[in-house]
């Protein structure tokens, strides 16, 4: 079976639905979905990362693979509805792409000092949620490592404060949405 890559298994799997982006369909062929996670590990696994922190929800499928990949532990980081036991470091982000605040938690144990941390999800916009996340992780006394991602589309000042990012394709990559 010829291996796939990680941009072309997006590019043939991504779709507009109603003018939302759906990656959805990338997690339902098992090929795509390992070509993804390839991906999203390959630029970090010399970086010393030692834990994956995931976004609730996408997030939290993408960072358990690309730990598994990368061989550490994954974390996850919750919004605020939701069982979560224990301790926690709480955030509210700034406003996303929807204009939206989202409240942020990360369970204060899960992180310590000797860790260095890949955020993994599946799209970056404004950097309103993954600046929060750095900041979880930065009061655990954890290093950033950086953020790996399927669709990269983060521009201005956020870039730099969050370290390398990567991401299989950039969002003028896609397809144009079609609108009838």
């Amino acid at each position: 079976m010829k291996q796939i890559n990680a941009r072309e298994a997006v590019l043939e799997h991504f779709r507009w639905d109603g003018g939302h982006a759906d990656v959805w369909a990338v997690f339902r062929d098992g090929a795509a979905l390992a070509a993804v996670v390839r991906g999203l590990a390959e630029p970090f696994r010399r970086a010393g990362v030692t834990a994956v922190v995931g976004l609730e929800s996408r997030g939290f499928l993408l960072g358990a693979a690309v730990a598994v990949q990368l061989g550490v532990g994954f974390v996850p980081v919750r919004k605020a509805a939701g069982l979560f036991p224990g301790e926690k470091l709480i955030r509210e982000t700034d406003r996303d792409y929807r204009g939206l605040r989202h409240t942020l938690r990360l369970q204060r144990a899960a992180l310590g000092e000797r860790d260095r941390v890949l955020l993994v999800d599946d799209w970056i916009e404004t950097g309103s949620q993954a600046a929060a996340v750095r900041e979880l992780v930065l009061e655990c006394g954890a290093g950033w490592a950086g953020c790996a991602v399927i669709v990269d589309q983060l521009t201005g000042r956020r870039r730099p404060a969050l370290g390398p990012i990567h991401g299989l394709l950039r969002a003028d990559e896609l397809p144009a949405a079609l609108h009838a």
